[in-house]
């Protein structure tokens, strides 16, 4: 039979032995979690960069079939129902160009500039900071930089 001293420096040393553990699993966490959000961030971009090329193709579609892109004033919503904003599209497929408009993966709207500022016309998502005119702002003129 095991004495009282012998089972309290047992006890003793399982603890310690939880407490290595966890510490182990801390540093290892600290190691992996890093990359894991990276790998977050950087689907998000690729995510943005393919919703901006598809809009782009239903633009181009639209802009075939009326001579011209939406204008900023009745924006993406065009490509989804007919506007009733000057001008008005001269052909409106049933069913719209595309059937809803995507949110970019911050949960915002994409955004539609025509004229443009970077090219003809602009479609771009307002990227993490949810910010007009910054950095991480994801456009149809640099989508190369986030391949």
């Amino acid at each position: 039979m095991k004495s009282i001293k012998q089972l309290s420096s047992q006890r003793g040393m399982t603890l310690i032995e939880i407490m290595i553990v966890i510490v182990i699993l801390g540093v290892l966490a600290s190691m992996i979690a890093p990359n894991l959000l990276g790998q977050t961030e950087r689907a998000n971009m690729q995510k943005a960069v393919s919703d901006i090329n598809t809009l782009e193709q239903q633009l181009e579609l639209y802009r075939s079939d009326n001579y011209d892109y939406p204008t900023t004033e009745q924006g993406l919503e065009a490509l989804v129902d007919q506007t009733d904003i000057e001008p008005l599209p001269r052909r409106f497929p049933e069913g719209g160009y595309i059937k809803r408009l995507p949110k970019d993966p911050w949960g915002s709207d994409y955004q539609l500039l025509n004229p443009g500022e970077n090219g003809r016309m602009d479609v771009f998502s307002m990227g993490p900071d949810r910010e007009p005119g910054t950095e991480d702002d994801i456009g149809n003129w640099n989508l190369g930089d986030f391949q």
